[in-house]
């Protein structure tokens, strides 16, 4: 699994349409771009995707139109999580993994479990699925952190593979370093912590700015990975502006706005998300107009 998923993963947006249907020929074209900027693999069916506003129906056409446009086969990671523990199980049941490598599953949010109440909901996926399992880690989203030893204990079980840790904090980054076990993938859910995070033994990223800039991006994150840090650092240092953008109006409401500027895609999100600003399409389009790329 560490091959598989070391580098790039793209947490694909869901494009929409006029009507707010799938515009599945953005889809293909932001699919594409991500293949020919050699990312190493495509999260599908993530929060970036939207995912909470997505019908059932409407996640399986995304998934089957993924896999038949994924020309080059690239790892596919599929998003399946809940805050009810039971209702993941039977999503777990109810999915054709034909394609499907692993599934990336987020910390119970809402409800605010404890400690054990998140590791034994991690259990109980993993015992569940058939393809391994990538825990996500969001306390921004969730209102609740995976403990560093939390993680470091669910290392420990042969299908779960790895963490999207997106705390911002470095220290526990380090913890989960030291005490995991030594084929489990820490993977930076923060663009631009990913650099720091790989220079502490981080095995890349799942991104939201490869949707919009795939090869720059997948050029400054392997740089890392080649342990040139200095490079890499000053290949980082444009992403900053415009990454801040992103979340200004919640995610992905920022990169949609990029992409929209970029000629790629509709700006159009699901309520209770809604488009940009003014202001903030005023700020993307000054800080797109600057990118040294």
């Amino acid at each position: 699994m560490r091959s598989m998923f070391r580098g790039v993963g793209v947490a694909l947006i869901t494009p929409f349409n006029e009507d707010l249907s799938v515009d599945f020929d953005a889809l293909e074209k932001i699919v594409k771009r991500c293949i020919e900027g050699n990312v190493d693999y495509l999260v599908v069916n993530g929060t970036t995707a939207e995912a909470s506003t997505l019908t059932t129906d409407e996640k399986s056409e995304v998934l089957a139109f993924i896999k038949k446009i994924n020309t080059t086969n690239l790892p596919l990671i599929y998003g399946i999580g809940a805050n009810n523990t039971s209702q993941v199980t039977s999503l777990i049941d109810t999915t054709d993994f034909n394609g499907i490598d692993a599934i990336l599953t987020v910390s119970p949010y809402y409800n605010k479990p404890s400690q054990e109440g998140i590791y034994q909901h991690y259990i109980t996926i993993a015992e569940a699925s058939p393809v391994p399992v990538l825990l996500y880690n969001v306390p921004g989203r969730t209102g609740s952190n995976v403990a560093a030893d939390t993680t470091i204990r669910l290392s420990h079980h042969p299908n779960i593979f790895g963490i999207k840790e997106a705390s911002g904090d470095l220290n526990q980054c380090l913890e989960i370093m030291k005490g995991k076990t030594d084929d489990f993938m820490l993977i930076s859910g923060d663009d631009i912590l990913t650099t720091p995070i790989t220079a502490i033994g981080g095995d890349g990223v799942i991104s939201v700015l490869a949707n919009a800039f795939p090869a720059d991006f997948c050029k400054m994150i392997h740089t890392g990975l080649d342990n040139d840090f200095k490079l890499a650092t000053s290949l980082l240092l444009p992403f900053l502006p415009i990454n801040d953008l992103l979340y200004k109006e919640s995610n992905p409401v920022g990169v949609k706005e990029v992409l929209y500027n970029l000629g790629i895609c509709k700006r159009h999100v699901r309520q209770p998300l809604l488009v940009a600003s003014e202001e903030l399409r005023q700020d993307i389009k000054r800080e797109i107009s600057i990118l040294p790329f």
